[in-house]
């Protein structure tokens, strides 16, 4: 039997394909934009112990109107850590009132006052804080109602008017005169001690704190002294109002420095060496 013949397997090899790794383009995600601490230091230290609660807003006496809008866009607030303005807006989609803040699209929102009034929720945060830290209108258009601290304010006024009143009380009368001089002038010469201590009393209510810093001024006893002396012909003052002289034989005491008022000039005179000599001379004579 013929053989048959063995055919020989030829290996093909297959050609070596190199493992080639692609690296995958990494697409980087906008990253929202990031406030530097620094930026944020000056609000943050106007909003430390911030309060979460209702809170409400009522526009200044005189306006009262149905409806009022006001500007909740294109309104800027000075910052003095990064020295310059920064723009605000009110918004219905941000966390901020902040433009530079914001991502994203913006939603302007309105902000109106009913009836002089504005009550915003603890949930408008954002709202609150433009209101009460950074709206350049506040306290001139609209203020923030705190009545903790309205009524602090009050008593603080009541006690001041009770200490001007109980010091205004218990005042002698050269004192009153003194003090009611300095508001009504010579006309305090023709009033009687009764009329003298009525219109003190009124005044003191009126303005306390002002009627206290006279009571406390040595210079307003001393004024009211030379202004006597002169009513009386004790002293004169020239003309012009520069010079003072004795009444009774024109020797003159004292010149006015130059844009000072005669009598503030002879108060602050009386407590030099030789004013207190005149002043001296003069009480005797005012009291006999």
């Amino acid at each position: 039997m013929a053989k048959k013949k063995e055919t020989k397997k030829t290996e093909v090899k297959e050609p070596q394909i190199q493992d080639v790794v692609e690296t995958p383009q990494v697409v980087e995600k906008p990253q929202p934009i990031k406030i530097k601490k620094e930026e944020k230091k000056l609000s943050t230290e106007l909003e430390e112990g911030w309060e979460i609660k209702d809170r409400v807003y009522r526009i200044v006496r005189g306006l009262t109107p149905l409806s009022y809008s006001i500007r909740t866009s294109g309104i800027f607030w000075f910052d003095e850590e990064k020295g310059y303005e920064r723009e605000l807006k009110y918004t219905s989609n941000q966390r901020t009132c902040f433009v530079d803040e914001m991502i994203g699209d913006q939603r302007l929102e309105h902000v109106i006052f009913r009836n002089g009034f504005l009550v915003v929720p603890k949930n408008k945060v954002v709202l609150q804080k433009l209101l009460s830290l950074y709206h350049p209108q506040k306290d001139t258009l609209f203020f923030e109602e705190q009545p903790a601290k309205q009524a602090a304010s009050e008593i603080d006024v009541l006690e001041l008017e009770i200490e001007a009143l109980t010091t205004a009380r218990d005042l002698d009368i050269d004192m009153v005169e003194a003090v009611l001089r300095v508001e009504k002038g010579s006309e305090v010469s023709k009033m009687s001690s009764k009329e003298l201590k009525r219109d003190l009393l009124l005044y003191a209510k009126k303005n306390p704190q002002l009627f206290l810093d006279l009571v406390n001024d040595e210079n307003v006893v001393l004024r009211n002294f030379g202004i006597r002396a002169t009513e009386m012909g004790i002293l004169k003052l020239s003309s012009d109002q520069r010079t003072f002289k004795w009444g009774s034989n024109d020797r003159k005491l004292m010149n006015v420095p130059f844009d000072e008022h005669p009598y503030s000039a002879l108060a602050a005179w009386f407590k030099t060496d030789e004013g207190m000599e005149i002043f001296s001379n003069i009480e005797k004579r005012l009291n006999s």
